[in-house]
């Protein structure tokens, strides 16, 4: 660990790399809950130091503006999966690890998976599971403060795994008031079911006006 960090306003973030505010600090859940309520997450590889971002403008989804194509209407008609709500969190974060994520596109590190297993030990993580004739075929994990869903990886292992993993999770959000889902940055797989941009000064009108650290 690098210490403790203290982080400047996310409107101070570099344009070039998109969104890059700070660098050094920890993964401690206070250090994460802290960054999170702010509007910055962590985003680095095994060789860099713990980088934290908020790009401007931000990906966000309202989960009552899921686009549902066509196409994706009928696979949810010819679907029969079963959802499951924090059932076996590190199995999730492991999926994800495999493959690369959008934007930025580092590795989920084994420093990341420990920091974010350990907040859903404490009920802040969570992670929505979709299974297939008992076969796990996609999931989606992040985190949950005040009303907002800071959504971080989502896998596919079968069509439309990833799809409706994210349709389950906003029905979810929408049915417990959450205002946003949280994509962080760009990807026009997501912009294609419905996330959007909107500026970093909208963005921080959404974050939590105060969040008690223990």
């Amino acid at each position: 660990m690098d210490g403790k960090i203290d982080f400047p306003p996310i409107e101070e973030a570099l344009n070039e790399p998109n969104g890059l505010l700070a660098f050094g600090g920890d993964l401690e859940p206070q250090t994460l809950i802290k960054a999170y309520s702010q509007g910055i997450f962590p985003w680095f590889s095994d060789q860099e130091p713990i980088l934290w971002w908020s790009p401007n403008p931000r990906m966000v989804l309202f989960p009552d503006k899921f686009h549902i194509s066509r196409s994706f209407k009928r696979a949810l008609k010819k679907a029969q999966y079963t959802v499951h709500f924090d059932r076996d969190f590190e199995t999730v974060i492991n999926h994800c690890a495999k493959t690369r994520k959008d934007g930025l596109g580092t590795w989920i590190t084994q420093s990341m998976k420990d920091a974010y297993i350990e907040l859903h030990k404490q009920g802040i993580a969570h992670c929505l599971e979709i299974d297939v004739n008992g076969e796990l075929i996609g999931g989606i994990y992040g985190l949950a403060l005040d009303n907002i869903f800071y959504g971080e990886s989502m896998f596919s292992l079968q069509t439309n795994g990833s799809k409706f993993a994210l349709f389950e999770l906003c029905k979810y959000l929408i049915k417990h008031d959450y205002r946003i889902l949280d994509c962080q940055a760009h990807s026009e797989h997501l912009e294609s079911l419905g996330a959007e941009m909107i500026s970093i000064r909208k963005f921080k009108g959404y974050l939590p006006l105060k969040i008690n650290l223990k």
